[in-house]
């Protein structure tokens, strides 16, 4: 029997809810189709919203959404995208399938997405092809009140009052798609651009976010790091956040892998390559400590999640791809690492949400079904704004002769109510484990569960739309505690009081 210890007395940090915030591209048929179908479809929708999307990501409590990429941001417009639609421009993603975008969904349609979600909003700049004019505009355009020229467009385009931005981040993989720029270089350019993403609401700050590396790019953090805070100090609000990106690919760029046709070798690959996040965030965050030892600046991972080859039959700038308990196990394991780490890891953003890569919901024409992933999302959300508990679990070694993963994976959390919030994988694809969770200086009188288990390749489909999805869990009070058994491939949580 493994064991799992939780020390109720010792609360580590506070889980922020944006640690389950996600990601919405002009890619593919994540905006259109997935999101946003216009006023005029058949399919159910409010102001053009999909009634269906919206409702089960509320149901999810998505609590802050990323827009608009990814690499479009660095070649996005935003006037592009504002206006009387049939004058709105028209041009080619020559990022993403080489399709037509209409910019039919632009600023105003997201906040109004937002404002139906309920959640914040996490816009993203352009720097790799836009001006500090261009982005200063596009922040005042949103959120100033008072009489100007921008404030004036959006007044006259029917939005009289100023929206909140929570996030504005300054540029994209500006080490790559947006801009191939060296860090010294991205780091001068975002001191400048970001003295112009002005608070116009004292009562509402624009959070900043600079351009983090790519994956093990430590160089890139140091030097980021270095020249944004040379002589920035005394900078209130200078930089909230640092991005950083880390994608689970379970072979190589070239051949990634199928995402539904896998075997053992292949399910304890792609683990070990998405626990690699952890080595990942305490090795940046252990660069961020020499610039900023208070932890004021947030590590933000707002773009990870599984990316395998497309599914057949599909356009290949889609990233359109299918969802299994694979991913569910990925996503439990990421969520149990940013809970660990809330510390230093203030938000992360699933890529991506609707028919993109590790999507939790997708849609074809007006059917809409819920991936493994979702109900992952679902299940963690007893974590948001929580506080992070001491815990440790007994793991042992399980996998193939090449990929070695620990068999458990946990993270613990206690509510404003003072119940105690489990979240437990068992990496495992064929064998169960008991488990025996203690918690110190506490008696256990009642306990609650969920759990997504299933066949490691399973999946849900148009046609079978539940296959995969949470049950109650049942787990006993023991005298000292309490104690289970997690089947192979799952992912649980228990609430304790």
């Amino acid at each position: 029997m493994f064991k799992l210890f939780i020390n109720p007395k010792n609360k580590k940090g506070h889980i922020n809810p944006e640690l389950q915030g996600h990601f919405s591209e002009h890619l593919g048929r994540c905006i259109y189709e997935g999101i946003y179908v216009g006023e005029k479809s058949d399919i159910p929708n409010v102001n053009g919203m999909r009634k269906d999307v919206v409702d089960a990501l509320k149901e999810m409590k998505i609590p802050v959404l990323r827009w608009p990429g990814g690499c479009f941001a660095d070649e996005y417009h935003w006037k592009d995208g504002i206006g009387p639609k049939k004058g709105r421009k028209k041009m080619i993603n020559t990022h993403w399938g080489g399709v037509l975008e209409d910019n039919s969904f632009g600023t105003d349609e997201f906040m109004e997405l937002i404002s139906q979600l309920g959640c914040k909003s996490y816009i993203n700049g352009n720097v790799g092809s836009g001006t500090v004019q261009e982005m200063s505009e596009w922040v005042e355009y949103m959120t100033f009140e008072g009489v100007s020229p921008m404030a004036d467009m959006r007044k006259k385009n029917g939005h009289a009052d100023a929206y909140k931005v929570d996030y504005f981040g300054v540029g994209n993989e500006n080490w790559g798609c947006g801009g191939n720029m060296n860090p010294d270089y991205y780091g001068n350019l975002y001191r400048r651009y970001q003295t112009y993403i002005r608070n116009y609401n004292p009562e509402h700050r624009i959070n900043k976010i600079c351009c983090g590396a790519n994956a093990g790019d430590y160089e890139w953090t140091d030097v980021v790091m270095k020249t944004c805070f040379k002589n920035a100090e005394h900078f209130h609000g200078f930089m909230e956040g640092l991005s950083l990106h880390y994608y689970t690919v379970p072979n190589d760029w070239i051949h990634k892998g199928s995402a539904t046709k896998f075997n053992e070798d292949d399910w304890y690959n792609t683990l070990k390559k998405t626990i690699f996040m952890k080595e990942l965030i305490e090795r940046h965050t252990a660069i961020m400590d020499k610039y900023d030892k208070d932890h004021k600046v947030g590590l933000m991972v707002d773009e990870w999640g599984t990316w395998y080859d497309v599914e057949p039959g599909t356009n290949p700038g889609f990233l359109y791809q299918q969802n299994t308990m694979r991913d569910a196990l990925v996503a439990g394991i990421n969520l149990n690492i940013f809970n660990k780490h809330c510390d230093r890891v203030k938000m992360a953003n699933i890529a991506q949400l609707v028919n993109v890569l590790q999507s939790v919901l997708l849609t074809e024409g007006p059917k809409m079904v819920k991936t493994p992933t979702y109900y992952v999302f679902k299940m963690y959300n007893v974590h948001q704004d929580a506080e992070l508990l001491d815990s440790y679990v007994e793991t042992e070694e399980i996998g193939s002769e090449k990929d070695k993963v620990p068999n458990l994976s946990e993270s613990v959390s206690v509510d404003k109510n003072g119940t105690i919030h489990v979240t437990l994988c068992n990496l495992s694809c064929k064998d169960a484990y008991d488990v025996k969770v203690l918690v110190a200086d506490k008696k256990v009188k009642s306990v609650s569960g969920e759990i997504l288990t299933n066949k490691m390749d399973a999946y849900n489909t148009f046609d079978a739309p539940e296959k995969v999805k949470t049950k109650r869990f049942k787990a006993n009070v023991v005298e000292d505690g309490v104690e289970l058994n997690i089947p192979a491939c799952s992912v649980i949580q228990l609430s304790i009081k």
